[in-house]
């Protein structure tokens, strides 16, 4: 096993010593060892707060637009080495070759977005009362930024925290998933092959329960920028509530499908096929379950589960021409597998799939659709994460929205219908941060990714997005 690579920190500019403790990262859909990486303690976590805070305040001087070309060189350096990172992607995590790619040239692009907000930051002048008064509201940079990274979108995901934070004048230290830290590395590897002043981007490898949980509870940390499971985010918050670190959270969805009887059936099928089937069914805005009026509810659950079972699936590097690969570990599947079982023990009839899929290695579940499901089941209350269906039918809009509503997640919901009356009754009635009318669920760079109730605390992208990552300062001047 001497060729497998082990890989290093990058803390104030470059990579550290080869660990003494390490961390095995796996290929999902053959259960191949990959890679080793730092197994990193609370000492090496320091080292990178250290180095951020000591780059912040010069970093933060220099003008927006001088940090902006910093951003595009490195932009330029995630295009120049796509291919190649879209294969580490994989190999890691499982998406297939065609997603990986669209991940890495999404990042590119996202990188300059940001970018582009150097010369749009704006504050604010505010009338005063008093006569010769002048109110002034500045935006100003938080400090040091801790993103804590998620498995299923670990390359986009350091551009999500990293770029809005280096363009408002804040320094960052990023955690990726331990499921899939190679892709980090990687980035890494290009940041350094830029001038980006040292210590302004580090990364630090391990585990949440060391060296999440040292970032969480550090008081020189500003903003903790963090996606994945409601349970994490929770102990986070505990974890950063002693130092009232500002907190940007996003968690889990239980996203729901309206299909409504005007509904363009075949259109509503694809839609939500390929929210479902997109990256295993292991994305927190797309499609978990299904709310179909009962008129039409035979004609789509037919041509839903004939989708569904076409649905090409397996190792994504032997098979390029796939619709989806693996789960990204045993954990994931045993849950899918479970909840599948549960919930047909609750009364739920398997259409199409319902099984482990026999593949010889990997793990591997079947595209699944379920029917006769009810808002009592857990499969519609509780997140899937995996390529399974649940399809409930309901009598009209008001019966689909007060069951989309009976949630604790808020992040993203979906509606399918011809009527334009009956689509704007149904963005009043959802109480979700964002609704697809008749498409995927798949945000754009330039809105505002953000949910209600345990999806989360504030947002991502955009203007808004942007300004999660400053802080206002409000000046009086009396002439």
């Amino acid at each position: 096993m001497s060729d497998i690579p082990v890989y290093r920190n990058y803390i104030n500019g470059e990579f550290s010593a080869e660990p003494t403790s390490t961390i095995e990262v796996f290929n999902p859909a053959n259960g191949r060892l990959l890679s080793k990486v730092p197994n990193s303690s609370t000492e090496e976590v320091e080292q990178a707060i250290h180095a951020a805070r000591k780059a912040q305040s010069s970093w933060a001087q220099k003008p927006a637009i001088e940090r902006a070309g910093f951003l595009k060189k490195i932009a330029d350096k995630v295009r120049q080495n796509a291919e190649r990172l879209a294969t580490v992607i994989v190999k890691e995590q499982g998406k297939t070759k065609e997603l990986a790619n669209v991940e890495v040239n999404f990042t590119a692009d996202y990188i300059d977005y940001m970018a582009e907000w150097a010369r749009r930051i704006e504050g604010e002048v505010v009338t005063s009362d008093r006569q010769g008064e002048n109110i002034f509201v500045f935006r100003k940079p938080l400090g040091v930024v801790a993103g804590i990274l998620p498995w299923n979108f670990p390359f986009f995901l350091i551009a999500r925290k990293m770029a809005p934070a280096l363009i408002t004048g804040n320094t960052i230290v990023v955690k990726p998933s331990e499921e899939t830290p190679n892709n980090c590395f990687e980035f890494a590897k290009l940041v350094a092959e830029t001038d980006l002043p040292a210590g302004v981007f580090n990364v630090v490898f391990g585990t949440g329960h060391e060296v999440g949980n040292a970032l969480s509870t550090s008081p020189k940390i500003d903003m903790i920028s963090f996606t994945g499971s409601v349970g994490t985010g929770s102990r986070i918050m505990a974890a950063a509530a002693p130092n009232i670190t500002k907190l940007n959270l996003e968690l889990g969805g239980k996203a729901p499908a309206i299909v409504l009887a005007d509904a363009n059936v075949d259109l509503a099928v694809e839609a939500i096929k390929n929210s479902r089937v997109i990256n295993t069914g292991q994305v927190c805005n797309c499609a978990e379950r299904v709310y179909v009026q009962a008129s039409v509810a035979d004609e789509f659950t037919t041509k839903l589960s004939a989708a569904m079972s076409a649905t090409r699936y397996g190792d994504p590097l032997a098979q390029p021409d796939i619709d989806m690969g693996p789960l990204v570990n045993k954990i994931g599947l045993d849950k899918v597998a479970k909840m599948v079982e549960f919930a047909k023990q609750q009364g739920a009839e398997v259409v199409t799939g319902g099984n482990l899929a026999d593949l010889g290695q990997g793990f591997h579940y079947q595209p699944t659709v379920l029917t006769g499901c009810n808002s009592d089941m857990e499969i519609m209350q509780k997140e899937i994460f995996g390529p399974v269906l649940p399809v409930q039918i309901v009598a009209d809009l008001d019966e689909a929205i007060a069951c989309a509503n009976a949630s604790e997640y808020g992040l993203t919901s979906s509606v399918y219908t011809q009527n334009l009356s009956l689509a704007m009754n149904a963005i009043s009635g959802l109480d979700y941060g964002e609704t697809y009318i008749n498409r995927e669920n798949f945000e754009a760079m330039q809105g505002f990714h953000a949910g209600a109730r345990k999806s989360g605390i504030g947002g991502a992208d955009g203007k808004h997005g942007l300004y999660e990552y400053m802080r206002t300062h409000v000046a009086y001047i009396q002439s």
